[in-house]
C-alpha cells in the first residue's frame, strides 16, 4: 500500500505546474472545458503512468539492490531537474479542436516529465509496483482533471517556486539515496 500512496502524493504534487497539467488547463480555458480533453487527459496519464511502472520493474529485475538504489538516485535527479526546469508559456494555438493531437502531444509531454520518472523509481524500488503504476495514474489523472476543471486558478498559483522547492527536496533525497547506494553513508 505505500507504493501506492507514494506515487499518489509524489505526482499529484509534482505535477503541479508541469507542461501537461498547463497545456489542458490552457485548453480548457480556450476550448471550454472540452469533455474529449479530459478523457483523453485521463486516458493518457493511465497509460503512460502503466508504461513507467513497466519500465521500471523491467529495468530493476535486472539489477542487484545497490544498482537498484542507484537507479532510484538518478531517477530522482532526473525529476528534480525536470522540476527546475523553467515552463516557458507560448500563446496557445489549437486550429483542429484534435482529441488525438491533443492526446500525442500531452503523452509526449508525460513521457518526459518528473511525475513520470517518479513512477518509474518507485516501482524499481519498491516491490509493488502495480500499486506504484495505479497510484500514479491516479495521481495524474487527479493533477489534470483539476487542471481541466478550474484553468482560472492553475494561473493564479506560485507554479514556480513550489516546482523549484519539490525539485530541491528531490535533489537531496538523489544524493542522500545515491551516497547511501555507494556506502558512503549509513
Amino acid at each position: 500500500m505505500s507504493a501506492f500512496l507514494f506515487a499518489l502524493v509524489a505526482v499529484v504534487l509534482t505535477s503541479l505546474g508541469s507542461r501537461d497539467q498547463l497545456l489542458v488547463s490552457r485548453l480548457s480555458d480556450r476550448l471550454g472545458r472540452h469533455v474529449g480533453l479530459l478523457v483523453a487527459a485521463l486516458v493518457v496519464s493511465t497509460a503512460t503512468a502503466g508504461l513507467m511502472a513497466w519500465g521500471g520493474w523491467t529495468v530493476s529485475a535486472m539489477l542487484p539492490p545497490a544498482a537498484k538504489s542507484m537507479l532510484v538516485a538518478l531517477a530522482l535527479l532526473l525529476a528534480a531537474v525536470e522540476l527546475a526546469w523553467p515552463n516557458r508559456r507560448r500563446a496557445l494555438v489549437e486550429p483542429t479542436r484534435s482529441v488525438g493531437a491533443m492526446a500525442i502531444v500531452l503523452a509526449g509531454y508525460q513521457i518526459t516529465d518528473g511525475a513520470r520518472f517518479l513512477i518509474f523509481a518507485l516501482a524499481a524500488a519498491l516491490p509493488a509496483t502495480a500499486l506504484a503504476a495505479a497510484g500514479g495514474a491516479i495521481g495524474g489523472c487527479l493533477a489534470l482533471a483539476a487542471a481541466w476543471s478550474a484553468p482560472e486558478k492553475i494561473g493564479r498559483m506560485p507554479l514556480r517556486m513550489l516546482r523549484l522547492l519539490l525539485a530541491g527536496v528531490l535533489m537531496v533525497a538523489s544524493i542522500v539515496i545515491g551516497l547511501s547506494a555507494r556506502g558512503l553513508i549509513d
